[in-house]
């Protein structure tokens, strides 16, 4: 027993001695066991070890007790300081264990918070992972609808472009066209009225003069029709929509080829023409302008034309091997030069069809056209038209 029991028992044994010889004073005898039982809790004494001091000390103080009924009298007494001794101990633990059982709720309560808080957490990942999914998603878009809105801008701003140029451009050819009327078309018919009034007034003529003067005013004339005939040609050539494509494109290249000097070859698939008119005209028109655009600025001396059909699609690829420029990818419009590649494109684009040009200053040139189209009758091998020649048997047609 260490030092602390030592003096504890001692003060016990005094403290029941003196509890148990006052046998009227019991009321204070109890109030000095709880006091030592105040004592012994704050020292952290436990209720066995203060029982083995009780009755350590109840032995010696009943060791030299002979009378049985006294003995038992200071038994009952001992037993009743003994209980008041150890209450302030009882009610410590007491106080402990509903501690224990607070902080065991707690601890539970707590470990509970903690999964709903681990749970929580879980679900803020999830939903972190998916904000983030969302806000790169709404990045691309941003940058998606920044691009197509930037390609709007650039669109519209060509489209005005090309509405003034198209206006200045038709009012250009009302004019070209008026005075080709009037300079040529006008003269001609003026100078063949004067010509039948001369034949009219002057009927002392010889055979000869009048059939000479005949034969002047018929060339007049065809002159005349010619110039109408091209006029037509160029405003919509009627062997488009009486004979189709294939023979529309011949005339026109015969008398490109004439006209400039450019050789031309054009590769074609016969069953072209099974193609809807819309289409045929996107076709021939983007190779008129195309291979006006080889004579003003291109500076070639052959050109090569070949359309192709495909299951559900029609190529063409025209071809020169003139200077090339630079290609200006949108800004098609931006001078009156690239006019007519953005009149070709947005013929193309009407239709469905994508229009390509790859070119570079000091190279060759070449326009390549996409057309949607339905299914069309399986492939023959492609007609061709030799270089500054017709096809054997064929015969160029006039409008």
């Amino acid at each position: 027993m260490n030092t602390k029991n030592s003096s504890l028992s001692r003060t016990y044994l005094a403290s029941l001695r003196e509890h148990l010889d006052h046998n009227g004073s019991n009321e204070s005898g109890l109030k000095s066991a709880r006091l030592f039982g105040i004592k012994a809790t704050k020292t952290g004494m436990e209720t066995l070890a203060l029982a083995k001091i009780h009755e350590s000390a109840l032995e010696t103080l009943l060791s030299g007790e002979v009378s049985p009924a006294r003995k038992k009298s200071k038994t009952l007494r001992g037993t009743a300081f003994f209980t008041e001794a150890i209450t302030p101990i009882e009610e410590t633990h007491r106080s402990m264990r509903q501690a224990n059982i607070r902080l065991e709720k707690l601890v539970n309560s707590l470990t509970r918070r903690t999964h709903q808080l681990a749970a929580s957490n879980d679900k803020l990942k999830h939903e972190i992972v998916h904000r983030k999914s969302v806000e790169a998603s709404l990045i691309t878009s941003e940058m998606t609808s920044s691009q197509l809105l930037k390609k709007s801008r650039h669109m519209q701003e060509d489209l005005r472009h090309l509405s003034r140029r198209l206006l200045t451009v038709q009012e250009e050819e009302r004019k070209r066209i008026s005075r080709e009327l009037h300079d040529v078309v006008a003269q001609a018919l003026t100078s063949i009225n004067l010509r039948l009034i001369t034949l009219k007034t002057e009927s002392n003529l010889n055979a000869r003069n009048l059939r000479r003067r005949i034969a002047m005013t018929q060339r007049v004339i065809e002159r005349s029709v010619e110039i109408v005939h091209r006029f037509a040609r160029d405003l919509r050539p009627t062997l488009l929509d009486d004979l189709g494509l294939i023979p529309a494109l011949k005339s026109y290249l015969t008398s490109y080829m004439q006209r400039t000097g450019i050789r031309v070859s054009f590769s074609v698939s016969p069953t072209i023409d099974t193609i809807d008119s819309t289409r045929r005209t996107v076709l021939y028109r983007v190779a008129q302008e195309a291979l006006t655009n080889v004579a003003r600025h291109a500076k070639a001396s052959q050109a090569n034309v070949s359309i192709r059909l495909h299951a559900n699609t029609v190529s063409m690829q025209i071809h020169d091997n003139g200077r090339g420029f630079q290609v200006e990818g949108n800004a098609f419009a931006r001078s009156s030069k690239c006019l007519g590649l953005l009149g070709m494109k947005e013929r193309v684009e009407m239709v469905g069809g994508t229009f390509a040009v790859t070119s570079a200053p000091g190279k060759e040139t070449t326009v390549q056209v996409e057309l949607p189209g339905k299914k069309l009758p399986s492939r023959t091998r492609p007609s061709k038209l030799a270089v500054g020649k017709e096809p054997p048997g064929s015969t160029p047609r006039s409008p």
